[in-house]
């Protein structure tokens, strides 16, 4: 995905309208039919995208096949949509330590403490399609502890579960451990980075019922 877009002048380029959220009466046939559509329960209109972001989004169709619903999500807000693609893309994308497997690891065992419907969906994904393998990808979101991980992997979940359920507790036995494991401090300080980032999308996400892209859940399967 693209790096952190340059500020530019907006264009009159809209989103498609969001329908009225469905009551319950009207609860969809299938569990994720509506999730492309009514993507979060707040009713915040569309702004106007920039020219960067318009860039962003027609990536994001070119690689990716659709838009994914995170980011029409946060497109009522142009500064807001900027920084939330230039923090995802610094610490999912960019040159680290921790393979971008090892860090969609870290999203989903985060995001399965937390219970976020949104996030498990994606990255459960991700990791599905990085390691070409499906089970890891179910055993990240339903128990990470069951897989069969490495010592480097082991340490750094550990350390990120530790950080989202007791961050208090969190001292200089937990980063021997990681050293110990192999990992340096520039990849220690990802991991908490990463595990801080999920923490405040899972709550986001949870916060406004934000619904994952329907073709996540059966991708890399």
């Amino acid at each position: 995905m693209a790096s952190k877009p340059a500020k530019s002048k907006p264009v009159a380029v809209k989103l498609a309208p969001r329908p009225a959220t469905k009551s319950a009466a009207e609860a969809p046939a299938r569990a994720a039919d509506g999730d492309d559509t009514i993507i979060t329960a707040l009713d915040l209109a569309d702004a106007e995208l920039t020219p960067a972001m318009r860039a962003y989004f027609d990536k994001c169709m070119e690689k990716l096949g659709f838009v994914p619903n995170v980011l029409k999500a946060y497109a009522f807000d142009m500064p807001k949509l900027e920084a939330f693609v230039a923090m995802y893309n610094d610490l999912m994308l960019a040159p680290s330590g921790l393979s971008k497997l090892e860090r969609e690891m870290i999203a989903v065992a985060v995001s399965s403490h937390n219970r976020c419907y949104y996030c498990l969906t994606a990255h459960g994904a991700a990791v599905r399609g990085l390691s070409d393998d499906p089970v890891l990808g179910e055993l990240m979101v339903m128990n990470y502890r069951a897989a069969r991980l490495s010592k480097r992997q082991r340490a750094m979940l550990d350390f990120a579960v530790k950080l989202t359920v007791t961050p208090w507790e969190v001292e200089e036995e937990d980063r021997t451990r990681l050293r110990r494991a192999g990992l340096a401090d520039r990849d220690i300080w990802d991991i908490a980075s990463v595990a801080a980032f999920y923490n405040m999308t899972n709550r986001i996400a949870s916060a406004t019922d934000m619904r994952p892209n329907s073709k996540y859940h059966g991708e890399a399967r």
